[in-house]
């Protein structure tokens, strides 16, 4: 365990068609607690990162970015704090790489946590240390990892997922989210924050928040009379949607109807509805300044008491909260400043102390 003086280990695996945003995305949060330290901030400690190759050989990312490792994995710290194993097109190669599996399997018993950005689940996966687990990865290789390996209990929606001391994530910018929960974690969430700030991005993003839109994630369906009725729902998010109205659209009886575009679509029709009225509602509180009252009524959830309970069943956290972390817009009502403890204790990495109350809010990358 770090303390103050003493930094956590970070080490991250690169491999030839490594995506190198897996690599750098994690790497920059975890530069950015050093900057903290150096800077008065970051009381409980920081971290010093290492990248790893097998052999030490410079890597071609899928991007065609040379990443040059600072060691190889015999050179890698004696004591690691946290293993990060990134993703991308080269991943497949990797995961049946004895040399790298062997060396996997024998630190992770040493090692405080565990993790993957993205296709370096299936590198973990191969090593057996997501035998029993829950993990995701990128929505797009869910699929292949849960056929590949059926030890592993595969969630393709979250844009990370802890169980235990293993973390995996979802694609790309996923991997910054799991560090920035690691920063959380061990330091503090406003060194977590000031981060984030930093760095231009959300803090941070809810771990089972999905990956991807209902409207790309369901399916499109064979029959004429299923696909109008998506395209009504869409369309018309505050009328009445239920089952037995959709059944009356698409002339079929309910039941006909529920068991048809579960098939077709992937989803039942309350699911589908739900998903995308959250997706409506998470726009609006992302974009806008209407009154959380207003925005239940306009994407169909009637009151703000059903649709806090909507967002706390998928997103673990209410329409107020979710505004507060992630509205982009400039509104000066809607601002969401740091708290003036925070601002003294974690300053800018400029070195500088800017008044708390002129603070933007966070924006997406």
């Amino acid at each position: 365990m770090s303390t103050a003086e003493t930094p956590r280990e970070v080490a991250i695996v690169a491999y030839e068609g490594v995506q190198s945003l897996d690599v750098t995305g994690p790497l920059e949060v975890f530069a950015g607690a050093r900057l903290l330290r150096e800077h008065g901030g970051a009381p409980n400690g920081y971290y010093r990162t290492t990248v790893l190759s097998v052999d030490g050989a410079p890597v071609t990312s899928s991007s065609g970015l040379t990443i040059v490792p600072n060691t190889d994995l015999a050179g890698a710290p004696e004591a690691i704090d946290t293993l990060i194993v990134a993703g991308g097109t080269g991943a497949q190669r990797a995961s049946a790489d004895r040399t790298l599996l062997d060396w996997i399997a024998a630190r992770v018993p040493t090692t405080r946590r565990v993790a993957s950005v993205c296709t370096g689940a299936f590198v973990l996966a191969a090593a057996g240390v997501l035998d029993g687990r829950r993990a995701t990865t990128h929505w797009a290789a869910a699929a292949a990892l849960a056929r590949r390996h059926p030890e592993v209990r595969v969630d393709p929606e979250p844009i990370f997922v802890r169980d235990g001391n293993v973390w995996t994530s979802a694609g790309v910018s996923a991997g910054m989210d799991l560090a920035l929960a690691m920063v959380e974690e061990d330091l503090d969430r406003d060194a977590a924050l000031t981060i984030a700030r930093h760095l231009v991005l959300f803090l941070r993003r809810p771990a089972n928040q999905s990956q991807f839109s209902v409207t790309l994630a369901a399916r499109a369906p064979e029959r004429r009379g299923l696909r109008e009725v998506q395209r009504h729902a869409i369309e018309n998010l505050a009328a009445d949607l239920t089952v037995e109205s959709l059944a009356r659209r698409a002339h079929m009886s309910p039941r006909h109807f529920a068991r048809s575009f579960r098939a077709e679509v992937g989803l039942t029709p309350a699911r589908y509805v739900e998903r995308l009225r959250l997706e409506a509602a998470r726009r609006r509180l992302e974009e806008g300044a209407e009154p959380i009252a207003a925005v239940a009524v306009v994407c169909g959830f009637g009151t703000a008491e059903t649709m806090r309970r909507a967002f706390l069943r998928a997103l673990a956290v209410g329409p107020s909260e979710y505004r507060r972390r992630f509205h982009t817009a400039t509104d000066p009502t809607i601002t969401v400043p740091p708290s003036a403890d925070a601002a003294r204790r974690h300053p800018q990495p400029g070195g500088h102390h800017p008044d708390p109350a002129a603070v933007t809010p966070v924006v997406a990358a």
